[in-house]
């Protein structure tokens, strides 16, 4: 599994770093930035699933590689 991000979907809500601070990071601007490019390990895909239901605009979901 891949994160898929759209970052023009984001609004800086910020849960996703609140979540998975290991996954996502926060820009200048306020709005998240994924730290992790390519396959997620099986800890990972936790995190990032719960991210991804967690983000009230749908900017990130995941993703078969």
């Amino acid at each position: 599994m891949k994160i898929r991000f759209e970052r023009e979907r984001c609004q800086g809500h910020n849960r996703c770093y609140l979540l998975a601070p290991e996954l996502f990071d926060v820009d200048d601007d306020g709005y998240a930035v994924p730290l992790v490019e390519g396959e997620l390990d099986e800890e990972q895909v936790a995190k990032a699933q719960l991210a991804a239901d967690n983000c009230p605009e749908y900017a990130i979901e995941l993703v078969e590689s």
